[in-house]
């Protein structure tokens, strides 16, 4: 069986989602797609190995007050191809606005359970179908693997992640079941961001059963895309894309 998860020193999140199964009897290609949690804190030995593993384009699905705040990381040095598609609506850096390094009240005090994350997922694909349209363009026309990350590379990586493996065919059991693996890290994601601004903040006093990747979250989002697009391919139709554009990600993905 091929091993999923990539263990390096600098991540606890990151998983080559080769392997899984599509419909048509074919697998998803080793090496074409990778989601982690956030790259901060990649060793010199960990951006050698993931240059070796032939990752050419990193998407970043951060916002910016995010990258502010926690750096670009040390990929950046690399030659690989950097993208940053943010998936909040928020002023850049260094405009004058005193909420850009706040942290939002009336959001620390939401109740997340598993409807809060469904619409969470879809307000993605409402809001922001640019950052999640663009996003899904770099794996498609990426020379090598794409990475793609967010802070604990569960919820915005999960819903970038779950339409890719929608459109290469994947069965949605396997996607939910793949979303769902973050569990097993979860300790380990929410004590690495804990300490570190700004998530401090969003995570303190907080239960960690709030974060917890649910089956039902993910199984929402995919019946949305179904019901309102008639599936994935149906969504990125809605944002312009053309059938050899949607063909392209799905052999990007699935073609030896």
């Amino acid at each position: 069986m091929l091993q999923r998860w990539i263990e390096l020193d600098g991540v606890v999140n990151m998983r080559d989602l080769g392997g899984l199964p599509t419909t048509d009897g074919g697998v998803v290609q080793p090496h074409r797609l990778i989601r982690s949690d956030n790259l901060q804190d990649l060793s010199p030995a960990d951006v050698a190995h993931l240059v070796d593993l032939g990752v050419s384009d990193i998407v970043d699905l951060r916002s910016h007050r995010e990258v502010h705040l926690t750096g670009e990381g040390p990929l950046r040095a690399t030659t690989l191809r950097h993208h940053h598609h943010s998936f909040i609506s928020e002023p850049l850096p260094g405009q004058d606005d005193p909420t850009f390094l706040s942290t939002r009240p009336e959001h620390l005090a939401t109740v997340k359970d598993q409807d809060y994350w469904s619409q969470h997922y879809r307000s993605y694909l409402v809001e922001r179908p640019d950052s999640v349209s663009a996003a899904l363009s770099v794996v498609a026309t990426a020379q090598g693997a794409t990475i793609i990350h967010c802070a604990a590379g569960k919820d915005r990586t999960g819903t970038v992640v779950g339409l890719a493996l929608a459109v290469a065919g994947v069965p949605r059991a396997e996607i939910v079941s793949d979303y769902v693996l973050t569990s097993e890290r979860l300790d380990r994601i929410i004590d690495r961001l804990s300490g570190v601004d700004p998530y401090r903040e969003t995570l303190r006093d907080k239960p960690r059963d709030e974060q917890i990747p649910l089956a039902t979250s993910m199984d929402a989002l995919l019946t949305m895309v179904d019901d309102d697009f008639g599936g994935a391919a149906g969504w990125l139709r809605a944002q312009g894309w053309t059938d050899d554009e949607i063909d392209a990600l799905r052999r990007k993905l699935t073609v030896e």
